[in-house]
């Protein structure tokens, strides 16, 4: 009896540990509407870390031509239409909050010319919380 008890544990532990807990992230354009706020969103940006990864402005300028590591946003949302239309652009994307937002958690999907791929930080969509995200496409939502 004993040893199917230890078995059972064993067997619940394994589903558990796998993730038998369905809590999996969805694909970028994917995201569950959450309602961003641009005023945190503006302070979640300009943090110097967010939760032991680099924070925005750690990486990117909000002044015009100013480039940091990665390429400034000032102008982005202004930009990301005209991305959206470019035959370059291979991400999944139909629209410009969509885009923003797929440029936080799959950074890879297009990079900015002269910049190379692999360059931004890769686990912001693993990091932040789908509020942090939305709260961040709200902000650059307001960059144009």
């Amino acid at each position: 009896m004993k040893r199917v008890f230890f078995i059972l544990v064993v067997v619940a532990l394994l589903v558990t540990a796998c993730g038998g807990g369905g809590g999996e992230k969805t694909a970028p354009a994917e995201q569950p509407s959450v309602q961003g706020d641009a005023a945190r969103g503006e302070a979640l940006f300009k943090q110097n870390t967010i939760g032991g990864a680099p924070g925005c402005i750690t990486c990117h300028s909000l002044e015009p031509g100013k480039t940091l590591v990665g390429p400034s946003l000032a102008g982005v949302a202004t930009r990301a239409a005209d991305v959206i239309k470019s035959p370059d652009y291979k991400g999944k994307a139909k629209s410009v909050e969509e885009y923003l937002r797929e440029s936080i958690v799959d950074p890879n999907a297009y990079v900015v010319k002269g910049f190379s791929p692999n360059l931004m930080y890769q686990n912001y969509g693993k990091d932040l919380s789908a509020q942090e995200i939305a709260d961040l496409v709200a902000f650059m939502m307001t960059l144009k």
